[in-house]
């Protein structure tokens, strides 16, 4: 790997560990078990709501799967989660989260998928790139098909600028058999019934496969593609954002607000078990240092599995709860790779040899999805119990909007990469093999973007036993 070309800034750490100073009483009203962004949610509103409320952090630092951690000194990642938008906006208006130290880089253009071929008479290869902008759009979509260009002014703008649909008032009636086809069909069958061109039927159908062990022609992918699309950022919709200081900043400003409610926060306290009493209700937790805390009701930020097979003892619930549990998929095709680089990936689609960053830099930049058909590949290696020789790669370098993130001249990138099995071909990966893996998304980056790989002064590879190890995420899921 190359030594840093740019100077080291001073570290600002974004761990914010024992958080409340008070005194950790025997006696809550409310116990919230892990300090998750969810589970600060919960503490928040109970303690507005005038619950007195303890939070129980297992590691070092609060946010969950949304925290930032300087891995690399000088280097500041959001080391798991990586963008926002489905963070409701009550959430923001009623817990205050901008006066709280909130900030949030919206993007616009949102994607870039550079493709990998030959430029016409010099030119550079073809690349998509979409925004906020029609008529953009438009013209990007026309390098690959007019007819598409055409579709999406006619037919899906339309939709885009209706008012949201009120689901709990719906009455569905005659629109039954679309709703149920868009939540059950394949992504791809909803993608062909719209677009021709396969690099826009790849772009999109990363959404429907993000996060998920899945392929876009499996059923439920187009769900999961309806469920990326109608989150929103700053009233937008469908946005997705950078938090300044990393997504460790969602944690931080909900936290602030809890404790200004009167929240008692802790870290590195990890319960050992949630205690239960005769009538076969919780009563309060017992810490893994022995202590027991006592409360009237306790709630879980842990995942169903490590709540009702770990922490709750089996005899007090009934056999076909934890049957159901045991058969909760948890499967993960996830590999989060964090980098540090000292200077911007230059894309042979989009060249900018200055080392100023172009749009295209600040979307989530879509790699090896020329077609559906390399996703699916890709998702059959991995499901053969091998991790794709060519994944499906999200890059995102967030330190182009948030300039706190990494020294002058650097920068940090964010690699999203399906699809890895949780055990290769049956066993744990060795480190050896981890190195391999992130060696050959490196190898792909650098056919898009040469002289990717002497940039790098840094990485950190998380497998999904990794994400599971240090997040609690059971199976490294993410979704």
């Amino acid at each position: 790997m190359a030594a840093a070309a740019c100077k080291t800034v001073g570290s600002l750490s974004r761990a914010f560990s024992s958080y409340n100073q008070s005194a950790l009483k025997s006696q809550y009203d409310a116990l919230v078990i892990g300090g998750g962004h969810n589970g600060l949610v919960a503490a928040a509103y109970l303690q507005k709501g005038g619950v007195k409320t303890a939070v129980l952090e297992r590691r070092h630092l609060l946010g969950g799967a949304a925290v930032s951690e300087e891995i690399i000194p000088g280097f500041h990642f959001s080391r798991c989660s990586y963008l926002l938008s489905l963070l409701r906006p009550h959430i923001y208006k009623d817990l205050e989260l901008k006066k709280h130290g909130l900030r949030v880089y919206t993007r616009d253009p949102h994607a870039f998928t550079p493709m990998l071929e030959e430029g016409v008479q010099g030119a550079p290869p073809r690349s998509l790139t979409l925004g906020s902008d029609l008529t953009k759009n438009q013209e990007e979509i026309s390098k690959f098909s007019l007819k598409d260009a055409k579709k999406l002014s006619s037919s899906i703008q339309p939709l885009l600028d209706a008012p949201p649909v009120n689901i709990p008032g719906l009455k569905l009636g005659r629109s039954i058999p679309d709703f149920y086809n868009i939540a059950t069909a394949p992504a791809l069958k909803i993608l062909n019934q719209w677009f021709e061109s396969e690099p826009l039927k790849a772009t999109l159908a990363t959404d429907a496969v993000i996060g998920a062990m899945t392929s876009p022609s499996n059923p439920g992918s187009g769900y999961v593609l309806l469920h990326h699309v109608m989150g929103e950022l700053e009233d937008e919709k469908g946005a997705w954002g950078y938090v300044e200081g990393g997504m460790g900043g969602v944690s931080k400003a909900i936290a602030n607000a809890a404790a200004s409610y009167g929240v008692d926060i802790f870290t590195e306290k990890e319960v050992e078990q949630v205690l239960i009493d005769s009538n076969g209700a919780a009563k309060g937790v017992v810490l893994k240092d022995g202590t027991e805390i006592y409360s009237k009701v306790v709630l879980s930020n842990a995942t169903p599995y490590i709540t009702f097979k770990n922490l709750i003892p089996q005899k007090a619930l009934p056999p076909e709860f934890i049957k159901a549990v045991d058969q909760l998929d948890y499967t993960s095709p996830v590999t989060k790779i964090n980098v540090a680089v000292d200077k911007l990936p230059n894309f042979l689609a989009a060249p900018t040899p200055d080392n100023k960053p172009g749009p295209h830099h600040q979307c989530s930049i879509h790699l090896n999805c020329e077609s559906v058909e390399v996703l699916e590949t890709a998702y059959k290696e991995a499901m053969n119990g091998r991790p794709s020789s060519r994944p499906m790669l999200e890059m995102t370098i967030p330190s182009v909007l948030d300039h706190t993130l990494a020294p002058p001249g650097c920068h940090v990138v964010s690699l999203f990469t399906q699809y890895t099995p949780y055990y290769l071909e049956g066993r744990e990966w060795t480190n050896q093999e981890k190195e391999a893996f992130a060696d050959t998304a490196f190898d792909w980056i650098e056919q898009y973007a040469p002289g990717f790989k002497s940039s790098v002064v840094g990485r950190d590879i998380l497998t999904p036993s990794d994400l599971e190890r240090i997040f609690g995420l059971t199976g490294g899921e993410v979704a």
